[in-house]
């Protein structure tokens, strides 16, 4: 496939190295964790390294998404807030998380004219988007994250921030490593010409290397229920594991081995005989029904800046507000059991006319009033819960080759998905040393383990991925340094069972609402979700006006009252 499209250059000055250990982050349960060790190492002089480098990034173009049911759907959701019609006088609306759910939830809401208040308990911005700068100016992340071409919701936010430019487009492919032939890859290649679902049924037929034909056809045959019943078939399936599933449908085992595994890690971190079936079915439904969908695109750099911070600036043009150090300590009550305020962890309290929780549901649940626990809306979250992940970053004294431009799939035990994002990202982007950024899934027996013992592990499986370049014993490619990111809870565990206990955004208790990926909409746990959560959030917002005006009146004269 020809490379076509436009090209960005960026200059980078090569810079000696620094020596240095410590600990970078230390967190509070249920948020992120990040550690850092730099290894001393005698760098490997190249001609001309002092000068300044020129480097030039080619992108694939960004595929034709405007015309899909779904992006327009999108659209048609986004244009609602900027046509509503302008208060006569606007909400105040404090949100707590300014995680992708509650900036796009303060976003839409001073589209429609409103004043959100948007607090943050840590100091940086994107909830599980985050990122940091180390001390030699790296960034390390809390995730690997991939833009599909199947998030319209994400797409039309780039768009109306303007920042379409900001994602780098690889070629329409799924490459999977070959854990039986250390080193090598398999793909499977969208061919541009064809429409959905042809262009990935051509995929599928052409890669011979994972799957044989009786295979495919078996699997094609367990697939036809899905395709014919579509998304009222999808959500019936979800009390089935994906093991179970294909079981059910007659599905050999090894298709759920040599594919599945690989995709239920990458798309919830747990394996296929814990996932629903329902999160593979919605994930296939949308990567066979739209042509670009199973596209991936980088962010060209890291999220808090390049993706969450235009968000912000939007968010502040309008007159809302973002208040990062801003901690709920506790939702205080009315004595009619309505929202008061939230308490913050300094002791001040904050009071508007609705109230959001846009955090991780495990921290909502931390804050739920213990007047509000019997409540069913409420009762049902204890069976959602998050699912540990391990982001690891590390830095190789050399430029690794056996790479790709690309989201990798490892197919390894310990590991998900990776990239040599020095590579495929154009702010990491180094011409001498990669940088390998690898999700360590499932992590729930290793999220306990010192970073040098996950540090081994992971050497051990890059040994098998790149065996003529990497060893675990170092004596081929050397680590410069690594950082490890925790999160003991990240996006809940999609589990059987658990589509029923999603809340709607707006719960029963007037003036509260709730947003996050875990909440009722159609994309489960991603970035996707949690964007769409929090239009959907602010929505019933715009949409209860006149109620939360009435009782915002209600309590201005009970306290005049008093």
């Amino acid at each position: 496939m020809s490379l076509c499209g436009s090209v960005s250059a960026l200059s980078l000055n090569l810079q000696s190295s620094k020596i240095s250990m410590g600990s970078v982050l230390a967190f509070r349960s249920g948020e992120s964790m990040g550690n850092t060790l730099r290894i001393p190492f005698k760098k490997r002089s190249s001609k001309g390294a002092a000068c300044p480098l020129q480097v030039v990034c080619i992108d694939y173009p960004r595929p034709e998404l405007e015309n899909t049911v779904n992006f327009l759907e999108a659209a048609s959701l986004s244009a609602s807030f900027r046509s509503a019609s302008r208060p006569t006088k606007p909400l105040k609306v404090i949100i707590a998380g300014a995680g992708l759910a509650g900036l796009s939830t303060a976003k839409y809401l001073a589209d429609a004219g409103h004043k959100p208040i948007l607090l943050e308990a840590r100091d940086v911005l994107g909830g599980k988007v985050a990122a940091w700068k180390d001390d030699d100016g790296d960034w390390y992340e809390t995730g690997l994250h991939i833009f599909f071409g199947a998030y319209p919701n994400v797409q039309n936010l780039f768009g109306e921030l303007g920042i379409n430019d900001r994602l780098q487009w690889k070629e329409h492919s799924m490459i999977f490593a070959m854990p039986n032939k250390p080193g090598e890859f398999s793909r499977f290649d969208f061919p541009e010409v064809l429409p959905a679902p042809l262009n990935g049924i051509w995929a599928i037929l052409k890669n011979n290397e994972m799957l044989t034909w009786p295979e495919k056809v078996k699997f094609a045959i367990g697939l036809l229920p899905a395709m014919l019943g579509g998304q009222p078939y999808v959500e019936a399936q979800d009390g089935l594991s994906v093991k179970d599933w294909m079981r059910k449908q007659g599905v050999p085992d090894r298709v759920t081995e040599e594919v599945f595994i690989a995709m239920s890690k990458a798309l919830n971190f747990i394996n296929p005989d814990e996932l629903s079936m329902q999160c593979i079915l919605i994930a296939l439904n949308r990567f066979l029904q739209e042509k670009h969908g199973s596209k991936m695109a980088f962010l060209d750099g890291n999220p808090p800046e390049r993706l969450c911070m235009p968000i912000v600036n939007h968010i502040e043009s309008l007159g809302g507000e973002v208040r990062l150090n801003s901690r709920i300590k506790k939702i205080e009550l009315n004595e009619d059991g309505t929202v008061k305020s939230f308490l913050l962890n300094n002791g001040n309290t904050i009071e508007g006319d609705a109230y959001v929780v846009a955090t991780p549901v495990d921290i909502f649940k931390l804050l739920l009033p213990e007047d509000w626990r019997e409540i069913s809306y409420f009762k049902k979250l204890e069976k959602l819960v998050g699912v540990p992940v391990i982001n690891v970053h590390i830095w190789f004294d050399r430029k690794l080759k056996n790479t790709y431009d690309h989201l990798l799939f490892s197919r390894s035990l310990l590991l998900s998905v990776y990239a040599d994002m020095s590579v495929t990202c154009k702010e990491y982007y180094n011409p001498n040393q990669s940088m390998l950024e690898l999700v360590f899934a499932p992590a729930e027996e290793w999220i306990a383990c010192s970073d040098s013992e996950i540090i081994d592990a992971t050497m051990k499986e890059l040994a098998k991925l790149f065996p003529d370049e990497i060893s675990a014993d170092q004596s081929k490619a050397k680590v410069v340094k690594y950082h490890i990111v925790k999160t003991p809870r990240s996006v809940y565990k999609t589990v059987p069972n658990c589509e029923p206990c999603r809340p709607l955004q707006r719960s029963p208790i007037q003036g509260f609402y709730l947003a996050g990926d875990y909440t009722k909409q159609k994309y489960l746990a991603s970035m996707e979700g949690a964007v769409l959560s929090g239009k959907l959030c602010a929505q019933s917002i715009v949409q209860d006006y006149e109620l939360l005006r009435t009782l915002g009146q209600r309590k201005l004269t009970g306290a005049s009252i008093h």
